[in-house]
């Protein structure tokens, strides 16, 4: 028989292993939850390093993604990703965000695309490599196409007296040019007492004066331009002054010589007749 003292222990001892297990389910509860959010964590990680592009290229890139070339070279860029052709990873390439056309056997695993010749036009491109099946996994390159200034040799420039004169220079540059000097017979030129106007675009520089004088305009002219890499180009103009032309009316003459000879065709027609009579 079991007393009631018995009992009373019986019952503590029984509510003391339920706490107990209660405690312990709670526990691996906890622990269950913590592996959870590891195994979640580990299995984005690998995701990131599954999915990736990354882009090879001739010039190499530096690094920020900016390849330095010159105009006429060529420019190599291939794209890689560590996804296999079986897992269907194929890559789209754009250029300045527009589609690049790629042909059949150069989209799956690894593309490749080649610029050449480099032109004025691929100075500032941006070339992305991207999975087609995810457009959050791409890498991009930039061009950096630097090209001296388009001077050298000379050039002769015939004006009349009175007549505007207008000197071009070229000067569209990558590096941009960092300086633009004129001269007249070796002295730079005062732009007032010259009656110069002198005007600078970026591309071209131009130094015109609206009425050339043989004693201030004629002369040997150079624009000297000074480039951060490609260092001091120039071009001469050798301008000569000549006196003023009385321009022959050509068109107002061949006017009345027609008008002439249509009148007297009329005169004849009207008097043909008189004219034939006479002749007999």
């Amino acid at each position: 028989m079991i007393d009631n003292k018995q009992r009373e222990v019986i019952k503590l001892n029984s509510s003391s292993a339920s706490l107990r297990a209660d405690t312990l389910s709670r526990l691996k509860s906890s622990g269950r939850n913590k592996m959870g959010s590891y195994c979640v964590l580990v299995l984005a990680l690998c995701a990131a390093q599954i999915l990736c592009v990354t882009i090879d290229s001739v010039p190499n890139a530096d690094g920020e993604g900016v390849i330095l070339t010159e105009l006429e070279r060529t420019v190599s860029l291939v794209c890689s990703s560590n996804r296999s052709e079986e897992d269907g990873a194929e890559l789209v390439w754009l250029r300045n965000g527009a589609t690049v056309i790629l042909r059949q056997g150069n989209r799956k695993g690894q593309s490749a695309v080649c610029i050449m010749p480099v032109i004025h036009q691929d100075n500032g491109a941006t070339f992305t490599c991207r999975l087609s099946s995810n457009a959050s996994v791409e890498a991009s390159v930039t061009l950096n196409v630097t090209y001296a200034p388009i001077l050298s040799g000379s050039e002769g420039v015939l004006v009349e007296d009175a007549s505007s004169l207008v000197l071009s220079c070229d000067i569209f540059a990558n590096p941009p040019i960092s300086s633009v000097r004129w001269t007249l017979n070796g002295s730079a030129i005062d732009i007032l007492a010259g009656g110069f106007t002198l005007t600078n675009d970026g591309f071209t520089s131009r130094l015109s004066a609206d009425k050339a004088e043989k004693s201030k305009h004629e002369g040997l002219y150079r624009c000297t331009v000074d480039s951060p890499v490609y260092g001091i180009k120039s071009k001469d103009f050798l301008v000569t002054v000549t006196e003023k032309t009385v321009k022959f009316p050509l068109m107002p003459i061949i006017a009345g010589v027609v008008v002439v000879c249509l009148t007297v065709i009329l005169a004849i027609v009207s008097r043909w007749k008189k004219i034939i009579k006479c002749c007999k």
